[in-house]
C-alpha cells in the first residue's frame, strides 16, 4: 500500500513538472521581418507635414557631418497604455543614442478611423505635449507595419545603417515599471553591435496593444 501511495505521488509530481514545462511562454515570431533580413524603406508623413524615409534620415546625418549607424524603428501610438508608459523611456533612449548615430524613428500604425485618438492632429498634439525629439510618422494606409511584422504598440525593430535587422521586440524587460527595469534590451543590443557582436537576446516578446485595423 505504501509503495502504491509513493508511486502515485511520484506520478503526480511528474505530471506537474510536465504541465509546467508545457505551458512555459515562448516568444513566437509574427509574419514579417526576421533577424538578418533587410528591412524595406518607406515614405511616410511626419507630424510636421514633411515626408521621411530611412534614406532621408541618413542624408540628414550626412549633411550634419555625423555618422548614422542604425535606426530604432518603433511602432507606437497615442492611445495604448503601454505605449504611453514607454514614452519617457523612448525619449531618453533617443536622446542618449541619436547622438551616437542611432535615432528613434517612431511610426503610428493604427487606423485613425478605428482609433480616433491616433489621428494626425492627435499625434501632433501628443508630440507637442511630450516634446518628442524624434520623427513621429503616420503609417497611412497601414502599408508599412505588415511588411515589418509589427503586431503591438510599442514594437521595436533595431536596424543597422544598411537596414539589416539585428533585434526585434521590447525596449526593455519591464513594461509596467521603469524603475524595475533590469535589462535594457535595445541599449544592450546597440552596445553589442558596436563591439562587433550579435545582440543576445536578438528577439523578445513585444508587450503592448494590438494594432487597430478595419475588420
Amino acid at each position: 500500500m505504501k509503495n502504491l501511495i509513493r508511486l502515485s505521488l511520484i506520478l503526480v509530481a511528474a505530471f506537474g513538472l510536465w504541465t509546467a514545462a508545457t505551458y512555459v511562454e515562448v516568444p513566437v515570431k509574427a509574419d514579417g521581418l526576421e533577424i538578418g533580413d533587410t528591412a524595406p524603406d518607406f515614405q511616410l508623413k511626419n507630424i510636421d507635414g514633411k515626408m521621411y524615409s530611412l534614406e532621408s534620415i541618413a542624408k540628414e546625418y550626412e549633411k550634419a557631418g555625423k555618422e548614422l549607424k542604425g535606426y530604432i524603428v518603433t511602432f507606437t501610438c497615442n492611445t495604448c497604455p503601454f505605449a504611453v508608459k514607454y514614452e519617457d523611456r523612448l525619449i531618453a533612449v533617443h536622446n542618449k543614442m541619436a547622438a551616437k548615430g542611432w535615432p528613434v524613428v517612431a511610426i503610428q500604425p493604427n487606423d485613425p478611423a478605428v482609433q480616433p485618438g491616433d489621428s494626425m492632429d492627435k499625434m501632433q498634439k501628443r508630440s507637442e505635449d511630450k516634446g518628442f525629439p524624434f520623427v513621429y510618422l503616420m503609417d497611412e494606409g497601414q502599408k508599412v507595419y505588415p511588411q515589418y511584422g509589427a503586431t503591438r504598440t510599442p514594437h521595436i525593430f533595431l536596424l543597422t545603417a544598411d537596414r539589416e535587422v539585428k533585434y526585434i521586440g521590447a525596449l526593455d524587460d519591464n513594461a509596467n515599471n521603469p524603475d524595475a527595469v533590469e535589462k535594457e534590451y535595445v541599449v544592450q543590443a546597440i552596445g553589442a553591435i558596436e563591439e562587433g557582436k550579435n545582440p543576445d537576446p536578438d528577439f523578445t516578446r513585444a508587450i503592448g496593444c494590438s494594432i487597430k485595423t478595419k475588420k
